[in-house]
């Protein structure tokens, strides 16, 4: 892949990309405006001789000097708390920042990597969900902001393809989790850690029956960085198959956290829950039989992993506060 640039490149999954390619000893440029990524994700890269960052926001046009073999394509506002509290943003980085992005590929002649969602199926009426399936997604409900942005995304990343000849990829990304969200990002994850490791309940929505399925995010990486060395161009599901609910999910953060932490069941009243999947689980066949591919870090460990993370952020969060004091 050689020099690869990554819009999004201080999120969350950008990093963790970031680390991957340099290790495997690509040049990596990272361009994020910082809305939603933060320096902290990147901050053991500055000085790295092959990676450089550039704040800059996506939606404006693109430059960056030299040549670029591949564009992983991750800049969007993914989490609830974002996509309500920013819906334009929103739908201009899905659609503004896509056009821009792809016109740099085309003009670099570099491979391109579109980071989709499980949410172009909506509340799905098909379970799992393969790539062949169209969704059933809300256009005008609160949601329908990001999910709309996304299914533009895909419709101009494969125009792009068919139009100008290119070497487009798309992988849609079901739920991932690791070291390195954000603690207030919203996502079920990040909310039940948070609350454990802060001796607060933790707060599941309804009766806990609705179904996810989580991904550590270096298996997604490794997925990722199959695909754009692939001959496939059209989506593929990248996620872990293995589909629990909520409140399964919820008594695991508790045990694992060690921390004893109880389950409140609350009516949700806000419209972050409006237009909710009931269930999420992809069909990873394509991602098996073409990438050679399948989650291979378990629950366990990746929420382990996940809860030190969060165990050790909290506890720098309060030593700078009491230094401040």
């Amino acid at each position: 892949m050689g020099r690869v640039l990554i819009t999004g490149g201080a999120g969350f999954i950008g990093s963790h990309l970031a680390d991957r390619l340099l290790d495997e000893g690509h040049e990596v440029i990272a361009l994020d405006n910082l809305s939603t990524g933060h320096p902290r994700n990147i901050a053991h890269l500055i000085g790295h001789p092959g990676f450089k960052f550039l704040k800059y926001d996506v939606t404006d046009y693109i430059h960056v000097e030299g040549p670029l073999d591949t564009i992983f394509h991750l800049a969007s506002l993914p989490s609830p708390v974002d996509y309500l509290r920013m819906p334009i943003p929103t739908l201009k980085v899905g659609a503004l920042g896509t056009h821009k992005a792809l016109g740099l590929a085309r003009a670099k002649g570099a491979s391109f990597l579109l980071a989709s969602t499980s949410e172009v199926y909506g509340d799905p009426e098909v379970h799992p969900q393969p790539e062949e399936y169209w969704g059933n997604v809300n256009p005008v409900g609160p949601r329908g902001v990001y999910d709309e942005s996304k299914r533009f995304a895909e419709a101009m990343t494969m125009a792009y393809q068919r139009n100008h000849h290119m070497a487009n990829y798309i992988c849609r990304i079901f739920n991932t989790y690791g070291p390195r969200m954000r603690a207030d990002d919203g996502r079920v994850v990040t909310n039940f850690v948070a609350q454990a490791l802060r001796g607060e309940s933790l707060t599941v929505y309804d009766d806990g029956s609705r179904t996810r399925s989580f991904c550590f995010v270096s298996d997604l990486v490794d997925g990722m960085l199959r695909l754009v060395q692939s001959d496939h161009h059209e989506p593929v599901n990248l996620g872990n198959p293995n589909e629990m609910s909520i409140l399964e999910f919820a008594e695991r953060v508790v045990k694992l956290s060690g921390t004893g932490a109880e389950v409140d069941f609350i009516k949700p009243e806000d419209e972050r829950t409006q237009d909710d999947p009931k269930t999420r689980r992809p069909d990873i066949s394509k991602a098996r039989e073409l990438l050679g591919w399948e989650p291979s870090v378990s629950l366990d460990d990746g929420l382990s992993k996940t809860i030190d993370y969060f165990r050790d952020l909290f506890e720098s969060e309060k030593g700078g506060a009491t230094r401040q004091a």
